[in-house]
């Protein structure tokens, strides 16, 4: 599947990940990224058998554990294009606060800060 908008991974690691976590987090979702990349999903069924603790909120809307269940991936899947959509990740604790059949993805949450660590 072709994953869109993966510099939301990458950003939200340089942004809102502690410097001691980063690298953990940051090879979760790498793992994560290369399961879904090489799959071919064609339906929720499929994902459940790959990645039996992905969470179907709906038939496009997935909720993946990232780091056990320290942080949480909203993703949108168009099966017939083979294509995920990061709609939004975040920490367990703000996971809670959404609405996670609709929240949209937000750039500014995860814009790159010029020169940051």
């Amino acid at each position: 599947m072709r994953v869109v908008a993966r510099s939301t991974l990458t950003n939200f690691v340089k942004q809102r990940v502690q410097r001691a976590q980063r690298r953990i987090v940051q090879d979760h979702l790498a793992t994560w990224y290369s399961v879904a990349s090489k799959a071919h999903w064609k339906n929720s069924a499929e994902i459940k058998q790959d990645i039996v603790s992905a969470s179907i909120i709906n038939s496009t809307r997935v909720v993946f554990n990232i780091k056990g269940n320290d942080y949480r991936l909203v993703v949108s899947i168009n099966y017939q294009k083979q294509s995920i959509f990061i709609k939004w990740l975040g920490t367990h604790a703000e996971y809670d606060k959404i609405d996670v059949a609709t929240i949209r993805h937000d750039k500014e949450r995860y814009a790159s800060i010029p020169n940051s660590q």
